[in-house]
């Protein structure tokens, strides 16, 4: 296949790993290092070195692990740097799609491999130099597994069943993948309301998210400054973002009723021009789907949806994003921007969920993606809102069959309807088991769904759970070394390296907050033993001694 020579951009030299860099504000573990894509591109990722496994346990050295690192400037140095931008092709070159079907590998289909492998190379190196059989036997299979090359990411986007949502216009973005083949990726929620105070705090929340392992972010800002907010974003996230163009369209409107097709044409062009990189479309949502809800017990939670329904009620007309899709298409390539079809009729309750109305807009967000390969734009799919635990598998296997296998993106599903305040829970439940089923990525849910804007702390809670679900789904799928992790995790737990513990948690900070609060002093960190169970009764400890 064809390689494109890319332009590298600029490394930032590697120093020595200062204390403070073992743990940045406590929240990100290991240090920054650089893997090196098949172009010769540098790929950030957080090495975690492992402590020896201690004497008592029969000692020796222990493989570091790597970690994917979304954080851009906000993890390295003191996180008040800039972006690297990355050179992009202009405005209306050959969309990563088109390029993949033309069987040319872009510097991005490079980079993702490259990420995706998670330097397990590196792992295998260190493997062999530490002279450890105990963490070779333990490793080595998964270190092993299967490997991407730049030729599988090119096959997979060409098939449409992955996309690299990457607009010409955002250079700040590192290259990532959205595809069942890959790692589980997870979305993070953030941006103004029309009562928002501060519209600069939404840096703050991509800050959190980033530090919380978000793969992209949706501003999906309302009220004044939404532009101001948007371009910040852009300007400063390294991760893909995504926008709802629909609401700054409203705005301009004032009413639903008074929105045209060319608000929104207008929007969605001004935005791309910007750099957004993937845009929820609802332009499956027609007006014989919206009948189809007339006996829902919540109706349309969707926002989009909902507008779009007050909109075809009014004018006694069809979905104007339906009728000017070709427009749409047009405005998608010339920048890259992928498409998300959005999910405008997704249920608001487990009573109405997997209906005919539902299920009619899946059908036709099919078609959409259809029409949108022909005109060589990348799309995901959206869906599917509450779902009970039965039914998840049946959406996902609905969406390869209509949707001809196009990456799935689900908010949720949330599985009960009884978890306010801990929707969060509630959420990541449904997602854990639907990307199991093969959805390519989660839209995380804080514990502030249904009740209220999230702030900074709502969105590390909801990070964390759909973290935790997301990985549960790549062990599930078999995701090559998604187990490593796993793997080192329950070695330290067992040997009681409790820093390597917090090192490789979600959340290392809390981790060790909640150790540190029942057992502290200058040793608790070096005992063969928790607060739970005590010096005397730790059943690790007790079944150890069986076999010495």
């Amino acid at each position: 296949m064809t390689n494109v020579k890319p332009q590298i951009p600029r490394v930032v030299p590697q120093r020595e790993a200062s204390p403070c860099d073992r743990l940045f504000a406590g929240r990100l573990p290991g240090i920054r290092v650089y893997g090196k894509s098949q172009d010769g591109e540098p790929v950030p990722f957080r090495r975690i070195d492992l402590a020896p496994t201690p004497a008592a346990f029969g000692g020796g050295r222990q493989p570091a692990i790597f970690l994917a690192d979304v954080t851009g400037p906000f993890g390295e140095g003191d996180g008040t740097g800039s972006p690297r931008r990355r050179t992009r092709p202009a405005p209306g070159s050959p969309t990563q799609y088109e390029a993949a079907k033309a069987g040319v590998i872009t510097p991005e289909m490079s980079f993702v491999a490259e990420r995706e492998n998670l330097r397990r190379d590196a792992l295998i190196e260190e493997l062999a130099a530490i002279g450890n059989p105990k963490a070779k036997a333990l490793y080595e299979r998964s270190a092993k597994a299967k490997r991407f090359t730049p030729e599988d990411v090119r096959a997979l986007v060409a098939a449409r069943e992955a996309v690299i949502p990457l607009n010409f216009r955002h250079p700040e973005a590192e290259p990532m993948a959205i595809g069942r083949a890959f790692a589980t990726k997870v979305n993070a929620n953030i941006g103004t309301s029309s009562i928002s105070k501060d519209w600069h705090e939404e840096i703050g929340k991509l800050r959190e998210a980033l530090f919380c392992g978000a793969d992209t972010v949706m501003d999906l800002s309302t009220g004044a400054h939404i532009v101001e907010t948007r371009e910040a974003l852009l300007r400063s996230s390294p991760v893909p973002v995504g926008t709802v163009p629909i609401y700054e369209a409203l705005e301009r409107a004032g009413k639903p009723e008074d929105l045209t097709w060319e608000h929104f044409r207008d929007v969605m062009e001004a935005q791309a021009k910007q750099g957004v990189d993937y845009m929820t479309i609802h332009a499956g949502v027609l007006r014989d789907h919206v009948a189809l809800t007339k006996d829902r017990l919540t109706g349309i939670v969707s926002r989009g949806g909902g507008l779009l329904a007050a909109w075809m009620h009014a004018k006694r007309e069809e979905n104007f994003l339906y009728l000017h899709f070709d427009e749409i298409l047009e405005i998608a390539r010339r920048y890259d921007v992928t498409l998300s079809l959005g999910d405008g009729l997704r249920s608001g309750s487990v009573h109405d969920g997997c209906d005919k109305a539902q299920f009619a807009e899946l059908k036709t967000l099919g078609e959409l993606n259809r029409r949108a390969a022909e005109a060589g734009v990348q799309v995901m799919i959206e869906g599917p809102g509450h779902i009970v635990l039965p039914k998840v598998e049946l959406n996902q296997q609905l969406e390869d069959e209509w949707c001809s296998r196009a990456p799935f993106y689900t908010l949720g599903p949330l599985v009960t309807d009884m978890g306010a305040g801990y929707d969060h829970i509630t959420a990541a439940i449904g997602g854990a088991l639907i990307g199991a089923a093969g959805t390519a990525m989660l839209c995380y849910v804080t514990p502030k769904e249904h009740l209220g804007l999230p702030d900074a702390a709502d969105v590390r809670e909801g990070m964390a759970a759909f973290r935790i679900a997301a990985h549960a789904a790549d062990l599930a799928r078999g995701i090559p070394g998604a187990d490593l992790r796993d793997l080192a995790m329950s070695s330290a737990r067992f040997e009681f390296r409790w820093n390597d513990q917090f090192a490789l948690s979600v959340d290392p900070a809390r981790a060790a907050a909640f150790h540190d609060e029942t057992l502290s002093g200058s040793g608790a960190r070096e005992a063969h033993f928790c607060s739970m169970c005590g010096p005397q009764f730790c059943p690790m400890k007790l079944a150890r001694d069986l076999f010495d």
